[in-house]
């Protein structure tokens, strides 16, 4: 499994309500337009507003962790092929503008290891 992780940040002056509406309703289904067929799954998880109750440290300076995992490498380079098209691009950063802070995104591949926990009593 190949998993994709992406930080994004919301556009300067939209609220994380705003942002999470506009990419849930917009933005995600040009991502599973182009994703579907290549990736198995399409993930976002959105930070949410701070708690000092719960808080761990700084706020992130990202408003979601975008997940985008592909069941191989081959999977991976077709899909980043197909998004690289113009068409694709055009549509992809045209949409983009109206959401992110584009300047702030940043995209790796992890290698994930988990550890098997004990059950609670």
């Amino acid at each position: 499994m190949i998993k994709v992780i992406t930080l994004l940040c919301r556009k300067e002056g939209m609220s994380k309500a705003d942002f999470r509406q506009y990419y849930e309703t917009n933005h995600r289904h040009i991502g599973e337009k182009y994703l579907s067929g290549y990736a198995t799954h399409y993930e976002r998880r959105y930070v949410r507003p701070s708690d000092p109750s719960v808080q761990y440290g700084l706020e992130p300076d990202f408003d979601v962790i975008m997940e985008v995992w592909f069941p191989h490498q081959g999977a991976m380079q077709t899909a980043m092929a197909a998004l690289a098209q113009p068409e694709a691009q055009t549509e992809i950063t045209a949409d983009e503008e109206q959401l992110f802070n584009r300047s702030k995104t940043v995209s790796f591949v992890v290698d994930e290891v988990a550890s098997t926990m004990p059950s609670l009593a």
